[in-house]
């Protein structure tokens, strides 16, 4: 009985996806809560994610996109250094608040847009590899009482996005990811390329400085 239980509670899957190329992608998260959907009829369904310091999420992307009700997410931190290098920057938890796919009745997806940091130079390969880990699928049920068996309580401070206002208990279930991770390929330069870029940027420096002041000098007033 306790093998058709967990196999029953691990019916739930979880998918994630990066989509687009380069620095600028987005993450797509899409849950099957499968047959324990039944207990999670009415509650809200979110997907917490660590990102890891190779990327990231813009708050003031994320502010705009809210303003018009296109995503919900909460950030922490939610004080981000978006100009930060990878080799700089920390961990980031993402609370991704998740939308019912009108075609799966026990189905739910929502979208971020992520970015990737600037990575050091590397010696041979042109790409550094982020990984993704698998997000945990969370549960808020303000007024419904979920089976002890696949639901955990988990500590999440974050409100509910259900209709009650009031202080809610986030639970966890127990779900198989259909891919333990993903993997971002984000584009770095190569160490024996320092010097040329240094020149290369010294100079178009001294060319756009030389071309400002020869304006300045043509069309300035001077008193």
């Amino acid at each position: 009985v306790i093998l058709d239980v967990q196999a029953a509670c691990q019916d739930a899957t979880v998918t994630q996806e990066l989509l687009k190329e380069g620095f600028h992608r987005d993450l797509l998260v899409k849950v099957d809560l499968g047959v324990v959907g039944e207990d999670a009829a009415g509650c809200a369904v979110a997907a917490r994610t660590r990102l890891p310091p190779g990327i990231y999420v813009d708050p003031y992307e994320l502010a705009l996109l809210q303003q018009h009700n296109l995503t919900k997410a909460v950030l922490i931190p939610d004080v981000i250094d978006v100009e930060a290098p990878e080799y700089l920057a920390t961990d980031l938890l993402v609370l991704l608040y998740m939308e019912p796919d009108p075609r799966c009745s026990r189905c739910f997806r929502a979208a971020l847009p992520v970015h990737g940091r600037y990575h050091r130079p590397a010696e041979e390969s042109e790409e550094a590899l982020v990984v993704l880990k698998s997000p945990e699928v969370l549960v808020c049920c303000c007024d419904n009482r979920l089976s002890a068996e696949c639901w955990k309580p988990a500590e999440v401070e974050a409100p509910c996005s259900g209709k009650n206002v009031g202080p809610c208990q986030w639970y966890s279930v127990m779900h198989k990811p259909a891919y333990e991770e993903s993997i971002l390929q984000v584009p770095v330069g190569l160490r024996q390329h320092s010097s040329l870029v240094c020149v290369v940027t010294l100079l178009a420096t001294v060319l756009c400085s030389s071309l400002i002041l020869a304006a300045v000098c043509k069309h300035g007033h001077f008193s």
